[in-house]
Parts: C-alpha cells; sequence; structure tokens
C-alpha cells in the first residue's frame, strides 16, 4: 500500500517529500518546477486537489446510486407522485439524506484507501459513533433552540399553536424526522469538519481551513428556498463554532449531535423554517411575527438577530465542556 501510496504521488512523511521535490527541481526548467509546486507540497498531492477528486467522485455515486435507486418501478413511481415545492416529509428526507449520506461514506472508503488514511484521520472514529459525544451535543442543541424560541416569545415575535396529531403518528414522525436530521448533520459534518478540514489544514492550518470551509458551508446554504442573506451568515457562523467544538472533543461526533438536535427541533417540535424549509407533520405550528430582522423571516429562527448570542452562548458552552488540550494551545 505505501508503494501505492507513493506512485499516487502522496507521501505523509514530509521531509522525504521535500528532498525528493529538491532533488527534482535540480536541473528542472521554471515552467517544470512551477508545475510540480503547484501539484505537490510537502504531504504529497496538495489537499486542495484531493478534495477536488473527493467532490468529483461524490457526483459520480451519487449519480450512480439515485439511478439505481429510482430504477426501482416502486421508489419512481412515488417519487412522481411527491408535488414539486411541497413541504418536506420525513420519508423524502430519509430518502435524500440517506443517497447522500452513502454517497459520502463511499467517497471516503475511496480517498482512504487512496490516501492510505483512516476514518479516524479523517475525525470520524466509528468506536464514538452515536456515544458520549453525541449525546453530549443533543441536549446542548435542544436547550439552546428552546432559550431562542424563548427569546422571541419574550419579543412577542412568535405564538405557539398545537398541531393537534395524535401521539402514535407524532412518534413516528419524531422518529423518522430524528433519524433523517442525523443523516442531514452525520453528512454535514463529516464532509466539511471531517474530510475537508482534515485533509486541507494539513497544508494551510486549523482556523484559515475552518475559515473558508465555513464560507462554502455557507454558500451551500444559498440554494435552500427562502433562504436570506443574514441566514446565510448565520450558517457560517455555525460552521465555525462546529469546527471549534471538533478542535476540543477531536472529532465530528459532538457536533452531529449539536446538529441533528437543532434541526430537529426546528423542523419537528417547533414547526418553524429550518434554513428556510419548511417540514410536514410536526408537533407544534409557531406562528412568527415582526420583523425579519428579530423572527428570521422565511429562514426562521435560524435567521434572526437573536442567533448570535445564542451562538455565543455555545462557544462559551464548548470551551467550559471541553477544556483546550495542550496540542491545541
Amino acid at each position: 500500500m505505501a508503494g501505492l501510496t507513493r506512485r499516487a504521488g502522496i507521501d505523509l512523511n514530509p521531509h522525504r517529500s521535500e528532498r525528493h521535490l529538491n532533488v527534482e527541481e535540480q536541473g528542472s526548467s521554471l515552467y517544470e518546477r512551477w508545475t510540480r509546486h503547484l501539484f505537490l507540497g510537502p504531504h504529497g498531492i496538495r489537499s486542495p486537489w484531493r478534495v477536488m477528486v473527493a467532490i468529483a467522485l461524490f457526483e459520480v455515486f451519487t449519480f450512480v446510486l439515485g439511478t439505481l435507486l429510482v430504477s426501482s418501478p416502486t421508489i419512481y413511481r412515488w417519487l412522481r407522485s411527491v408535488p414539486s415545492g411541497g413541504l418536506l416529509t420525513p420519508g423524502l428526507l430519509l430518502f435524500g439524506e440517506g443517497l447522500r449520506t452513502a454517497a459520502a461514506l463511499l467517497v471516503g472508503l475511496a480517498m482512504a484507501k487512496f490516501e492510505n488514511r483512516t476514518f479516524s484521520d479523517y475525525r470520524l472514529p466509528w468506536n464514538e459513533a452515536l456515544g458520549r459525544r453525541f449525546w453530549q451535543g443533543v441536549p446542548l442543541g435542544l436547550g439552546m433552540l428552546a432559550l431562542l424560541m424563548f427569546s422571541l416569545r419574550l419579543f412577542r415575535a412568535v405564538s405557539f399553536v398545537q398541531q393537534g396529531i395524535d401521539p402514535s403518528t407524532a412518534f413516528r414522525n419524531g422518529a423518522l424526522y430524528g433519524i433523517g436530521y442525523v443523516l442531514v448533520a452525520f453528512f454535514e459534518e463529516a464532509t466539511f469538519r471531517g474530510y475537508m478540514q482534515s485533509t486541507i489544514e494539513t497544508e494551510f492550518g486549523f482556523w484559515p481551513s475552518a475559515v473558508v470551509l465555513s464560507i462554502i458551508f455557507a454558500a451551500v446554504h444559498l440554494q435552500n428556498p427562502g433562504e436570506s442573506s443574514f441566514g446565510v451568515v448565520m450558517a457560517g457562523c455555525f460552521g465555525l463554532l462546529a469546527a471549534f467544538s471538533v478542535l476540543r472533543t477531536g472529532s465530528i461526533w459532538f457536533a452531529v449531535g449539536l446538529h441533528a438536535a437543532w434541526d430537529w427541533g426546528q423542523s419537528f417540535l417547533y414547526g418553524v423554517p429550518n434554513s428556510g424549509v419548511m417540514a410536514q407533520g410536526h408537533v407544534w405550528n409557531c406562528l412568527l411575527h415582526g420583523p425579519n430582522w428579530l423572527t428570521g423571516g422565511s429562514v426562521g429562527p435560524e435567521g434572526s438577530l437573536l442567533v448570535l448570542p445564542v451562538l455565543l452562548l455555545l462557544a462559551l458552552a464548548i470551551d467550559r465542556l471541553f477544556p483546550a488540550r495542550r496540542c491545541d494551545r
């Protein structure tokens, strides 16, 4: 495997890679040296190129898996029956996020083989999956969302109206949305704070990489219907917060629990827009009224100006719960 890795241009020994480059540069033209430095760095193939390969693989795997699923007559008829532009349902959430998560896992396996790395190197230790760190994030996510909703209530910007769905339906929807939003959180955290962060930071450092990836994470939210510019900024701020939790805990699992609980609470528990997307079959129907800067408007509460102090409180909680390790200082 080490021979294959070196032939692929990935060498995890920076000193050997630098010596190899220096030897090759002797007698090379300026163009050859520039081209070599463009594609090769201290760790072999430069991290942006590896990330681009991973993105291309993700698109391929998503297309192949999606084509295989849609080839089933049952799934095809079900998708055709879903009205375009309608509300999010547990089935749609599970289908879409299950497909993306499966494709992302295949990409992770392929890149780990190619780079001679493990999922733990990507901050995805499987022995911690849905473990203690995850369940530390869940109550914190629900608690901070409750604080945000309570703050909106104090400003008389939200009214709570119970939907009146029967307990069995509520339990089923709650469980399905719970699974779906764990998949959402896992996919986004594994992609941005897992593989991409752990790969790019090898060349550019942790925080420069986190800032750039948080900007990209925010930009991705622009495709959501009902999203606003301020909501996009808040998504980027959450990306930085999640990166901070990864730095302190050493894995993505706390961020996955926090992220999943926040999304689940917005969509299922309170019935408010989640990054501009409304879900069907929720417990409460929270009516937002007031200026968009206060309520978040079509984005939902996470587009409210009140999210800023909530995120700051979350950062403080993470700082207190997970003290900085010597290597993080």
